[in-house]
């Protein structure tokens, strides 16, 4: 496994780290026993990078990623998660204390005294403008509540926002095929301030895995069921905000370009994230996993070669007749 430097850690994680969201809720059911041989998967395969979110199944997958982390004492695990989200996103609700409360149920939660990583979790912006968020989390990192601190946004407003505090030490976002506006701004100023980038929803809620047709159904406790009119939560983390059936015909194409111009037996989901992986400034890419296969089949992407030019340009030509109408301008 390909690792890269997290500067703020001084440290270096796989580029292919595992999401958690599914380990916790909406996504469907996952057993304790799943989650555990998922990450013993992953670990297996070469992974050190974990993240996780107190709002995951209300703590649960940081409870199942803190057992499994406690397990491995030696295995090199860095562990990220994220906090905020478990309350009315006002700015109000962000205080000192409350950071204080949510950081220590995490460190509850994971059974560590200190976290390798906290993000705020899509904070309103004025929170990530406002000088006291971040003189409160460089308490927290004096004190040894956490070793360092960044920031999972919607927009790349916020994620330039972020990136110009100093003590910011990483920025998660989405970045895919069908999400190319971080290329513009963000990666090149990642690469100036040593901002560690972590590419999130990687293959667009799954479209990208090349599985889903236009009559594909989720259940109903699934955010691609739930969340596709953003009626729960932001709708940029469902298919990367792109109306389902649009998102089924260009994955369709996509699938269709990695068969004729992709690395040979490569599937769409490993190409997918090679792409993410080929883009400058990227630090890791953290697609999910409900299963030991589809860990393993993921880390495996870290091991293809670049991309070519030629399917590189016609990803680029697929996004801008497919996919750029459809794509809210404050992505």
């Amino acid at each position: 496994m390909e690792t890269r430097p997290f500067p703020a850690l001084d440290r270096d994680i796989s580029v292919v780290g595992i999401g958690t969201w599914q380990l916790g809720t909406d996504w469907g059911e996952v057993t304790a026993a799943d989650a555990t041989a998922t990450l013993q998967a992953a670990l297996d395969a070469g992974v050190t990078f974990i993240d996780t979110a107190d709002v995951y199944g209300d703590g649960r997958s940081e409870r199942l990623v803190g057992a499994f982390a406690a397990a491995h004492p030696d295995a090199g695990l860095t562990i990220a998660t994220k906090m905020g989200r478990r309350v009315e996103q006002v700015p109000d609700n962000y205080t000192r204390e409350a950071f204080r409360a949510w950081n220590d149920r995490s460190r509850q939660n994971l059974d560590v005294d200190t976290i390798d990583l906290v993000q705020l979790h899509c904070p309103p912006s004025e929170v990530i403008s406002a000088e006291r968020t971040w003189d409160w989390l460089e308490e927290m990192v004096a004190e040894g509540r956490i070793r360092a601190y960044g920031v999972s946004v919607e927009t790349c407003a916020q994620a330039l926002a972020a990136m110009r505090r100093p003590g910011c030490a990483s920025v998660q976002i989405i970045l895919n095929v069908l999400r190319r506006k971080p290329l513009e701004q963000v990666l090149p100023t990642a690469q100036d301030t040593g901002t560690a980038i972590i590419a999130r929803v990687p293959l667009a809620s799954g479209l990208l895995s090349g599985r889903y047709t236009a009559d594909t159904t989720f259940p109903a406790s699934d955010h691609r069921n739930y969340n596709r009119d953003g009626s729960a939560f932001d709708i940029g983390e469902t298919f990367s905000g792109v109306p389902f059936g649009v998102g089924v015909e260009a994955a369709q194409e996509f699938t269709a370009l990695c068969r004729e111009l992709g690395p040979a037996a490569a599937s769409p989901a490993q190409v997918a994230l090679r792409w993410i992986l080929d883009q400058p400034g990227v630090t890791t890419v953290i697609p999910g996993a409900r299963s030991a296969e589809q860990a393993r089949a993921n880390a495996a992407a870290a091991a293809l070669p670049a991309l070519g030019e030629q399917l590189h340009a016609a990803l680029e030509d697929l996004y801008d007749r497919r996919i750029r109408a459809h794509v809210h301008d404050r992505w």
